[in-house]
């Protein structure tokens, strides 16, 4: 049995529940697509959070009413179009002949019941906040209604991956509701499925594997896709899981660490597809926890000793990009003329005249196996440590497994935290409504703002900005609201991470992928052996 085999055997808790290298398997006739991420959905309810491991999964079992493709442009999936009656109603018109994986047919309804489910998310909420009616005009047309002209409407209807309502709704023999959302809890939808999407689920085992099989009532006949099943393997450990492709184990691996790139690149049988992410990686500054952090000029002292360049091109290996602000280049908040701020003499001068000249301690805590690969974190929080030693900070850091980091996190356990971030809405306000607005759990605002910063006055500039249609002017002011973040500085930008992926030679993976991180595997295409 090879090396590989084994390790994956014990990451899974049992040989026996490895399916990739039995005879049984070998025999099967139809198309098997073994996957490697670096974790597993923490859930089947796609509401339950708001992760790229259950966007993944959302479109595995489930689909959109539309998507993006690989041009960053709109695509028709369960909305077949879509138009504006005014400034505040989208009416979208809906595929017939669609049914979920339980045997009912996907309707109006269903559209309707997912809606209002997503704006009782914890997580999802604040992104269907402008959301204020969504009606069915007949059982395959539903208008979206907004308090006041809303810019990115049909953005959101990438995150509206319709849930079967009948399915879903009721008591279960346990006496649970349905419907409920419970974040890390045992609800129903975390642990029952019924979408419309390519595959279905067969099994899983949380934390160890899932298995999926072709839905044969899939709608969708356009599709390339060749796959019959797919295994979904979690492999944390970034080399065992370069280690798996190449020795076969397993046919597609995400993400690939950087320090694997050339390596894949060069390597027979192997297929490396590669391309700029933008995935904010950042340091958030929490002002309730450490007091000093509540004065701006400690913020910017902060921002000034970290040397972004130096982490992105020594620690990194280039393969990131140094930012100065969480807009990458080509949003429309982006703003030009901010470039990484690398000042030691400025920070010292800045913490002099704060009072806090002496420095003080804080501690630090991060993922290990979601940014970059488990040393690269540990050796970027290092650094930045040291860095930050050079104003007389020092630094306590802790790296823990990304599943167990949320929880940490959401209990804001640290003085600084390190947070990831790419647009749900493939737009700039995204990054300001969740990282960095006045934290509101009625609303969801803020929800993943660890810095515990509320600036009143911007998150006004983004409020407008998200009532303002005409593109330019839209710009504009989501550019003055980046230039103000930076100038408060209440958090550290360090870097946007490039994406990579791998696959076994056979497996055509370059069109379905694209610069959100969510591979459309229904549609890949595998060659046989």
């Amino acid at each position: 049995m090879r090396l590989t085999t084994i390790l994956l055997g014990l990451l899974m808790g049992s040989l026996s529940l490895l399916p990739l290298t039995c005879a049984a398997m070998a025999d099967d006739k139809s198309t098997l697509l073994r996957v490697a991420y670096d974790t597993d959905p923490v859930s089947l309810d796609i509401h339950e959070q708001l992760a790229i491991g259950m966007l993944q999964l959302s479109h595995l079992a489930f689909d959109p009413l539309v998507r993006w493709n690989r041009d960053l442009q709109l695509e028709p999936r369960l909305a077949t179009d879509w138009e504006r009656l005014d400034d505040t109603t989208m009416r979208l018109h809906l595929r017939h002949g669609v049914t979920f994986h339980s045997g009912n047919a996907f309707t109006a309804k269903d559209v309707v019941w997912t809606v209002q489910r997503l704006k009782r998310s914890p997580d999802f909420r604040a992104i269907f906040a402008p959301v204020e009616r969504v009606e069915a005009v007949d059982d395959f047309t539903v208008d979206l209604r907004t308090r006041q002209p809303y810019p990115l409407l049909l953005n959101l209807a990438t995150y509206i991956f319709p849930m079967d309502s009948q399915f879903y709704t009721g008591t279960s023999a346990k006496g649970q509701d349905k419907s409920e959302i419970v974040k890390n809890g045992n609800s129903f939808a975390s642990n029952h499925l019924s979408g419309t999407g390519p595959f279905e689920i067969v099994s899983r085992q949380p934390g160890t594997r899932i298995e999926f099989k072709r839905f044969p009532k899939y709608w969708d006949d356009d599709s390339p896709g060749n796959v019959d099943r797919l295994v979904m393997t979690p492999i944390a450990e970034s080399a065992t899981r370069v280690a798996a492709l190449l020795a076969g184990d397993v046919d597609f691996i995400s993400p690939v660490p950087f320090s694997a790139v050339q390596r894949l690149r060069h390597a027979d049988g192997v297929k490396l597809v590669t391309m700029p992410g933008t995935r904010i990686t950042m340091l958030q500054l929490n002002e309730q926890r450490v007091p000093a952090f509540r004065d701006a000029r400690v913020r910017r002292a902060f921002a000034y000793a970290v040397n972004q360049t130096a982490i992105a091109e020594r620690l990194l290996k280039g393969f990131a990009t140094p930012a100065a602000q969480m807009s990458p280049k080509g949003y429309a908040g982006h703003v030009s003329t901010l470039t990484p701020r690398y000042d030691l003499a400025r920070a010292r001068e800045l913490m002099r005249d704060a009072g806090y000249g002496d420095g003080f301690s804080v501690t630090l805590m991060a993922p290990n196996n979601r940014y970059v690969n488990d040393a690269q974190t540990a050796q970027v929080a290092l650094a930045i440590a040291a860095m930050l030693a050079k104003i007389n900070v020092t630094v306590e850091f802790e790296t823990l497994p990304k599943n167990q980091y949320w929880a940490e996190y959401d209990n804001r356990a640290a003085d600084m935290m390190m947070m990831g971030w790419y647009s749900d809405t493939g737009d700039s306000a995204n990054f300001f409504e969740y990282l960095t607005f006045c934290p509101d759990p009625d609303t969801g605002a803020g929800r993943y703002n660890a810095s515990e910063y509320c600036n009143p006055q911007i998150d006004a500039l983004v409020d407008r900005a998200n009532l303002t249609t005409r593109p330019d002017a839209r710009a504009q002011l989501l550019r003055q609201a980046e230039q103000a973040i930076h100038d408060d500085a209440p958090f550290i930008p360090l870097y946007w991470q490039n994406l990579a992926w791998a696959a076994a030679e056979r497996v055509d993976i370059a069109p379905v992928l694209n610069v959100m991180n969510m591979p459309y595997l229904g549609d890949v295409v595998v060659r046989s052996r």
